[in-house]
């Protein structure tokens, strides 16, 4: 019988939140100026034509419109505008 008592493990003691990562916006959906389209580490979307990328990769839409997603090798986000403009919401 032990005469001292063991110290624990302290590896994997905290655990964090995860950072939401991932396509917030699919194909086709209708976005407003500003909108989140893609949270990103690195550059795995490009910015295609009407989107902008802010300090954390993050691709936003800089116009209404319908989003768009091209390419075979690189994957690029688009943000198409609509004729009817912002009447179109859904």
């Amino acid at each position: 019988m032990a005469h001292k008592t063991s110290t624990g493990s302290t590896n994997n003691l905290h655990d964090s939140p995860g950072q939401r990562r991932g396509v917030k916006r699919f194909g086709g959906e209708w976005v407003n100026p500003g909108a989140i389209i893609v949270r990103q580490c690195g550059t795995k979307f490009a910015v295609g034509k009407n989107v902008g990328l802010g300090r954390d990769y993050t691709i936003y839409a800089t116009v209404a419109g319908h989003v768009q997603f091209t390419g075979d090798k690189k994957k690029y986000v688009n943000v198409l505008p609509s004729l009817q403009g912002s009447a179109q919401e859904g």
